[in-house]
């Protein structure tokens, strides 16, 4: 018997329209029911030059379901190129042009000599959620874009690959609350120690950045699975090595250990790298013993937590609260519908921790189970849970320390914040800290 998802953690397919949304200049079309783009849209910001209000849609209505949508796709399409000024047009399919069995390969074809590029990419709700939909929406930029004649000849007549230069991916944009943060943050440091970043999402991004993705030394997928299937596309196909690195670093021990498995698979100056670590965890070390007497005081925080969230924070954040802060995990929830073929990996992964410190690890997309289990914990004093606005309730209901980090997130606006790397770290510390600071009473 079907269950009823009552706290959903992600949205469907579609929703990854906002990853077109994060590239600049990039735009979505959608061929689905109306109303699509406002309800899946949230507060973590649009692409800063076009609104989802404004997004070209079919609208499929119930003429279009009986005769079929095509030729409205078609001349969507044919109008959004001539009063939109945008770069590169997507055209996304929801579940309705899906399952009346609506071509968008070949509507958008019929436009591949049209001076900006068309491309597609098969969304439906129906079939997964928006992490496995970034996937798709990478890989068919990476296999249609990236394939197309100019493309490819302006490419050849710039030569090969460029040294040095390194593809990034990490978290799917927007749907993680510090998806720009964080990657900005990564890019600081992958400069640091010699190497050029190429990410595609953000301010001074976009379509060229694309373009060099081809001609990229390497690709780094820093992700427990979201996003595997286009960075190995652009592995097989263009030659561009892959380090899928699965966890993203969040304070001292996890970004050490990231920064030297980066020098080993490029071959960056290793000497170069020992020194900027040395001196990130010499400055991280520094802001931890000047705060020492408070992060010690377990009258402020008591040594149990846990962590309900996606793959990538409930293992970023258990390593980082255990590895560097000396806490002790109790069950930690994993709700993005991980596949299953990672979810073993996942698990010991999270497992790894210092000091043979064990963490049981619960794959689970019921919000109610993962409430009523942490009611059921004996946290020895107050609870720490780190997870997303569904957990609000809860933590005041038992009276724990609560902090956000994934979606939803309702309560508070991340613009540029991240907790990737050795300063995330501490500022995940100061969110932290600062909900259970709170609670003192003078």
């Amino acid at each position: 018997m079907a269950k009823i998802l009552d706290q959903p953690r992600y949205k469907c397919a579609l929703a990854a329209m906002q990853t077109v949304q994060s590239i600049t200049g990039a735009i979505p079309v959608l061929h689905s029911g109306p109303g699509c783009a406002s309800k899946l849209n949230d507060n973590n910001g649009t692409s800063g030059r076009y609104s989802p209000n404004i997004f070209p849609c079919t609208s499929i209505s119930e003429k279009e379901v009986v005769f079929g949508g095509a030729e409205k796709l078609r001349s969507t399409i044919h109008n959004a190129l001539r009063v939109i000024d945008a770069d590169l047009f997507v055209v996304l399919s929801g579940c309705t042009g899906e399952i009346i069995g609506d071509d968008i390969k070949e509507v958008a074809q019929e436009f591949e000599d049209e001076e900006k590029p068309v491309i597609w990419a098969k969304t439906p709700g129906f079939k997964g959620n928006n992490y496995v939909g970034h996937d798709w929406i990478l890989k068919s930029i990476f296999e249609q874009y990236l394939n197309r004649p100019e493309v490819r000849d302006e490419r050849e007549e710039a030569g090969g690959t460029i040294k040095g230069l390194v593809n990034i991916f990490a978290g799917p944009p927007q749907q993680d609350p510090y998806w720009l943060g964080n990657l900005r943050e990564i890019e600081s440091l992958i400069s640091a120690i010699g190497l050029k970043p190429n990410t595609i999402f953000g301010f001074g991004r976009g379509i060229e950045n694309i373009k060099n993705a081809a001609r990229a030394e390497f690709t780094i997928l820093i992700s427990p699975w979201v996003g595997l299937e286009s960075a190995k596309y652009l592995e097989t196909k263009f030659k561009v090595p892959l380090l899928h690195y699965p966890i993203l670093p969040i304070g001292a021990t996890e970004t050490t250990k990231f920064l030297r498995a980066v020098q080993e698979f490029t071959g960056a100056d290793k000497d170069l790298v020992e020194k900027v670590i040395t001196e990130k965890e010499a400055e991280f070390y520094y802001y931890i013993e000047r705060f020492a007497d408070t992060l010690l005081e377990t009258r402020i925080l008591g040594k149990r937590f846990t962590v309900a969230s996606d793959s990538q924070y409930t293992m970023a954040v258990t390593k980082f609260l255990v590895n560097d802060m000396g806490l002790f995990p109790e069950k930690v929830f994993i709700t993005d519908d991980a596949p299953e073929a990672f979810r073993t990996q996942i698990a010991n992964e999270i497992s790894n921790l210092n000091y043979g410190i064990q963490a049981e690890v619960q794959f689970t997309t019921d919000g109610h189970d993962i409430h009523e289990q942490i009611k059921k914990t004996d946290f020895a004093g107050t609870p720490l849970i780190i997870g997303s606005n569904w957990e609000k309730k809860l933590a005041a209901e038992i009276g724990a320390h609560y902090v956000n980090v994934s979606y939803p997130m309702l309560e508070k606006l991340v613009i540029n914040d991240h907790i990737a790397g050795y300063s995330g770290g501490l500022h995940l510390l100061e969110q932290i800290f600062s909900a259970a600071m709170s609670k003192l009473k003078l």
